[in-house]
């Protein structure tokens, strides 16, 4: 919005006049006259973790807000957070269900295809089964969405001739490829360059080869096979604006798009009746790393985007491309066992002391000068108070070992919930003394390890 914009809502806000209020993180803190109820609508969501700056969770700080002022919050989603269901499951919180679709619409059909053994194409991601369902889906003039949460059209570049691999100057990043721009970009800092002609290592001419599929990629391999479909791609660098937006629900409710080609961005919120198949390209893409969160995340983004298939009369379907069928999200997802799913994580996390059983905080020190950052999170670590049920690890490099042009060592505290862990921290790095060229970050409950 702009400054004047903000100014007015402000001012109605406060003056009372504003009777209901539709915002973002930042709406929490407007000065409203006499407020009556917060509803937080897909409340799983990790953006509303506010990781830059001022570190807080918009859920929270909805909960706390209607707690301090006395009135109802409404936690809305269809795969609420494990946090949200532990509240449920001791009192805190009290659960309401909606036990099935609005209307005669009914859940879709889920189904996994193995890609071991029903194997795209060479050099192509979508698998046979799932290019035979979406044929058919032409054929009956119906609608398609297919899910890969990966912007751009590849993720790494490299050379085939000397294995040079395109790397962010400023972070631990590779350079994401953009080819409906013909740009390289960094998706962490924002840095941008125009695709070289050679290898700037070797030379080499002819020699860049685009390493996995991007959605920019899908969709050039959905032309390929179906090149009478319209298409459309619908990323946050295509759907940028609020017109974008409109301009691109418009389309798809006038029946002028057959295949929608799209990220998270269009997982959630969206009701098209045509639409009646969800492919998901790549299942197993959120499932790698060490996040404690990897397993619940994933399950919440392929059922939020199978949700948008047979949201009307029509049936839906969902297909899951994965090389491991028998992962329990899978598993889960097909069976339509969400409940076993969230028991099962649940246990996990309550045998490791994971939150909500137990808490962490990151503290992130990061600096211009590599050594000095090195030395500083040292001298943390060294520093750090002998407390009972509670543990500090590292420090370590964050796996984000640069980020715009800083060196960044993490440290990771584990506590139990009983302990006073803020009280802690503070008094425990209040004490210290940092060099004017570092910095230091601490995040409690942090939704990203990197």
């Amino acid at each position: 919005m702009k400054q004047s914009q903000r100014r007015r809502v402000w001012r109605g806000v406060a003056e009372g006049r504003a009777q209901v209020v539709a915002g973002a993180r930042s709406a929490l803190f407007l000065p409203f006259a006499n407020p009556g109820l917060i509803v937080v609508d897909e409340a799983h969501e990790i953006s509303f973790k506010q990781e830059d700056g001022v570190r807080y969770h918009a859920r929270d700080v909805a909960v706390m807000r209607g707690k301090f002022e006395g009135f109802p919050v409404v936690l809305a989603s269809a795969t609420p957070a494990l946090e949200s269901r532990h509240m449920v499951s001791i009192g805190r919180y009290k659960g309401l269900e909606i036990p099935s679709r609005f209307g005669a619409a009914k859940l879709p059909r889920i189904e996994a295809i193995d890609l071991t053994q029903d194997q795209p194409e060479r050099g192509t991601w979508i698998a046979p089964t799932l290019l035979k369902a979406l044929e058919e889906r032409l054929e009956r003039g119906e609608q398609s969405l297919l899910f890969l949460n990966r912007r751009g059209y590849a993720p790494l570049t490299l050379c085939r001739n000397c294995g040079h691999r395109f790397e962010c100057p400023n972070c631990t990043a590779w350079m994401v490829e953009h080819r409906l721009v013909r740009r390289l970009a960094c998706h962490h800092c924002g840095h941008v360059m125009p695709p070289p002609d050679k290898c700037p290592e070797c030379s080499a001419e002819d020699s860049l080869v685009p390493c996995g599929p991007g959605v920019e990629r899908i969709s050039d391999e959905v032309k390929r096979f179906f090149p009478e479909a319209r298409t459309i791609v619908a990323t946050s660098d295509t759907l940028w604006s609020p017109e974008k937006a409109a301009e691109f629900v418009a389309l798809v409710e006038n029946k002028a798009v057959d295949i929608i080609i799209g990220t998270q961005l269009v997982t959630k919120g969206y009701h098209f009746p045509e639409l009646t198949l969800v492919g998901i390209i790549d299942a197993d893409l959120g499932l790698e790393g060490g996040d404690l969160r990897a397993a619940e995340r994933t399950f919440q983004q392929i059922a939020q985007a199978a949700g948008r298939a047979g949201r009307a009369d029509k049936p839906g379907e969902v297909y899951i491309q994965t090389r491991n069928p028998s992962h329990p999200v899978i598993a889960a997802l097909v069976g339509g066992d969400r409940d076993g799913f969230y028991d099962a994580e649940t246990e996990q996390r309550r045998r490791a002391g994971a939150p909500p059983f137990g808490r962490f905080a990151a503290i992130i020190i990061s600096s211009e000068d590599e050594r000095e950052a090195i030395e500083t999170a040292r001298a943390v670590g060294g520093s750090a108070p002998q407390v009972d049920g509670m543990h500090v690890y590292g420090p370590a490099p964050a796996p984000l070992a640069m980020l715009r042009g800083r060196h960044r060592q993490r440290l990771l505290v584990h506590a139990l919930r009983s302990v006073e862990l803020q009280s802690i921290m503070r008094e425990w790095l209040g004490g210290l003394e940092f060099p004017r060229s570092v910095r230091v970050g601490v995040d409690v409950d942090p939704y990203s390890f990197l």
